[in-house]
This record gives C-alpha cells, structure tokens and sequence, in this order.
C-alpha cells in the first residue's frame, strides 16, 4: 500500500473512531440520562443533562423543524469538506509541509461531527444534546458539536495564518472534483 492510500485510509477510519465516539456517547446520554436527574460533574457549573424532545435545528435550536433542509445541506456540506480534505491531502504530499496534515485532522474533525449529526436528524428526526455549562446557561450541545467547534477554529487560523492565499485557492479548488475523487 502506497503512502496516499495509506494517508487515506487513516482519514476513513479518523472519520470513523470520531462518528462512533459520537455516537456511543449519544446512545449512553439516551440510556443512562433520559428521563432521570441531572449527572452533575461540577456543582453549578457543568453537568449532563438530557434534552427532552431533542434538538430539531441548527445552533442553539434556531430554525427549529426545518429537518429536510438541514439535510441537505448537510450532504452537501459533506461533499464539499470531502472534497476540501483531498485537495489538502495532495497538497501535502506535493510540499510535505505538516499543516496540511493539521489542516487535514480538523478537516475530519468537521466531517465527523457533520456527519454524527446527519445520523441523529435522518434516524431520529432530532439531535442528541446532553452537555451542560449551567454557570454561564449555555445552551446544551453534544460531541459532534464539540468537534464542528473545534474544527472552525483551528480552520480559520491555519487559513488566516499558516498558509497562503495561493495553496487556499488549491484546497478550495472543484477542478476536477466531481469526475472522480483520488
């Protein structure tokens, strides 16, 4: 196996362990919260706290009930990021430069969370949110929320200050892009 696929498959199964992650924590939050008490891990400040009827919108609920919308953008928000983790990929092959690898992780980091998400709203018409900052009243979110988050951050700085506009264009590029994705 050559050192492309290799790079590949690690991002496969990075996608993979960060989705399931995601998911198994949902699953303990529907099995061991719903329907009981606060599990409080900080006392007035930080606690697990299922979300009764889930979350059927975007960020903090808003445009709550637009199911169908959301995935599809979702899909196509998916599409694009896998898109954007090829070009990166190529990119560091060609420089062998390791922001592309970083770039890369929160490029999967992203993937992850949109897709723990899209299971959440295609199989159960709502998200799982069970995470808790009850001292600033937070709204509730989850892992997958926790990974988008993280993932915007460490985008915009790599994309602000580690690489330049140029090498941008390239990760941003659709050439080529729908005829087959090496």
């Amino acid at each position: 196996m050559n050192k492309k696929c290799l790079y590949k498959v690690k991002i496969v199964l990075f996608t993979l362990f960060f989705v399931l992650f995601d998911q198994m924590t949902k699953w303990l939050a529907v099995m061991y919260l719903k329907g009981k008490n606060d599990f409080i891990i900080i006392k007035n400040v930080f606690c697990l706290h299922y979300l009764d009827g889930g979350n059927t919108g975007a960020a903090w609920g808003m445009f709550s009930g637009k199911r169908l919308i959301f995935i599809i953008i979702t899909i196509i928000a998916i599409v694009f990021i896998s898109i954007f983790i090829r070009n990166t990929g190529n990119l560091f092959f060609i420089t062998n430069n390791n922001v592309y690898s970083v770039l890369n992780l929160f490029l999967t980091l992203l993937l992850s969370g949109a897709i723990g998400n899209l299971i959440d709203r295609t199989a159960r018409g709502y998200v799982i949110d069970f995470i808790y900052f009850e001292l600033i009243n937070f709204p509730i979110f989850n892992i997958a929320d926790c990974y988008v988050t993280i993932a915007c951050i460490g985008i915009i700085f790599i994309c602000l200050f580690k690489i330049k506009e140029e090498e941008f264009n390239k990760i941003i590029s659709m050439k080529g892009s729908f005829r087959r994705m090496s």
